[in-house]
């Protein structure tokens, strides 16, 4: 089907100072009514992580397709709200529950809002700025007041705590050694540069996480996790960080479970299984990093 393009002007407003910028948008007719159609639907009345979650059921059953935002030749903003991978997921999520949070309900307010999400600073120039590792989007996007991460310990039922004493060094380097696996990267070479250099601010740093042999303790033991907050799962695979993202949702079964773009089941879903069973069915997955939505009162 056609894209539809229109330029996006928008104005983004930062702790140092504001930055217009003209933007192309690919997207169908389609997407733009359901966005509209989706903040409509929004409940005045609810939590920020009720908001969360309210979004996350709207666009359950959805189909999986992976790259969704790889069809251009240079970058654009990608909205697409008829099929997603775990990473557009969570982000049409969070800039639905922003957006309406701050009372917006219009198509171009949620495409402000998945911009500041989905690139550097909130700031869309060229296909380095786009975050393409989680933890650079976390960075991201605590600088932008949009999320926190979680950290403090996970308790049992007697009284012992396991503090988030697991550290992964993370070493960035998947796609500056594989540029030919990214169609808008292989043959960009100052692109690859960026990248490369862009690799290289977040390489080093340790960061916390839950191991998974905790994950199946139930809500008592971590309470530090609520429903809506973002699950990242950090994996061993060699010059990655994440492997997969989704929500937290936490069962009847008293256990926690992944809300969650699926490759395995082909659409948005909340996985049945608990979020132990599944990764004991990963051994490349060591434990998770929790992310908090914020969805302040006004966009930075």
């Amino acid at each position: 089907m056609k894209h539809y393009l229109l330029s996006l002007f928008i104005t983004l407003m930062f702790a140092n100072g504001a930055t217009s910028a003209a933007n192309s948008i690919t997207y169908q007719r389609a997407d733009s009514i359901r966005v509209v159609e989706l903040l409509k639907a929004a409940p005045k009345t609810q939590s920020s992580e009720e908001l969360i979650m309210f979004y996350a059921n709207k666009l359950a059953g959805l189909p999986y397709v992976a790259q969704t935002l790889e069809v251009n030749a240079k970058e654009q903003l990608v909205v697409n709200l008829r099929e997603m991978d775990c990473t557009t997921f969570v982000e049409n999520v969070i800039a639905l529950a922003l957006t309406a949070n701050n009372g917006g309900k219009t198509f171009d307010e949620f495409g402000k809002n998945l911009t500041l999400i989905r690139y550097r600073d909130g700031k869309l120039n060229g296909y380095a700025s786009r975050n393409h590792y989680f933890s650079q989007w976390i960075d991201s996007n605590t600088g932008l007041g949009l999320v926190k991460e979680i950290s403090g310990s996970v308790s049992d039922k007697r009284g012992a705590y396991y503090p988030f004493v697991d550290r992964q060094t993370l070493a960035c380097t998947y796609m500056s050694e594989h540029p030919d696996r990214y169609p808008m990267l292989k043959d960009d070479k100052a692109a690859q540069q960026l990248i490369s250099t862009n690799e290289k601010k977040v390489n080093g740093k340790r960061v916390r996480y839950i191991p998974k042999r905790l994950v199946g303790k139930g809500k008592s033991e971590l309470e530090c996790i609520h429903d809506g907050d973002i699950i990242a799962i950090v994996t061993n695979k060699k010059g990655l960080d994440i492997s997969h993202i989704g929500f937290a949702k936490w069962g009847k079964d008293g256990r926690l479970h992944l809300y969650n773009a699926s490759s395995i089941h082909k659409k948005v879903i909340l996985e049945p299984k608990t979020l132990e069973t599944y990764m004991n069915e990963h051994p490349s997955q060591l434990g998770i990093r929790i992310i908090r939505p914020v969805l302040p009162q006004s966009t930075p």
